[in-house]
């Protein structure tokens, strides 16, 4: 859970980040005691990472560089 507050401590602050995790962990614990057949399956530290659109990263990414003044091209690699 530590990664997953580090990302939301960047977006909310540090309060609010505590309690989102705290409530993330309360959600899991829930859904754990409601179904004994349930089991619970740690991600890793990168599974965040893992689960991005590269896509989405990438139209953001220009979108970005645009809005700072920046013409973009991107051409594909082999």
């Amino acid at each position: 859970m530590g990664n997953r507050l580090q990302r939301q401590r960047k977006r909310r602050g540090h309060a609010k980040a505590l309690v989102a995790v705290a409530r993330s962990i309360l959600v899991i614990t829930w859904h754990l005691l409601d179904n004994p057949d349930a089991h619970y399956q740690e991600l890793g530290a990168d599974g965040h990472q893992r689960h991005l659109n590269p896509a989405r990263k990438t139209r953001d990414l220009v979108r970005q560089l645009q809005a700072l003044g920046h013409q973009v091209s991107l051409t594909t690699t082999a």
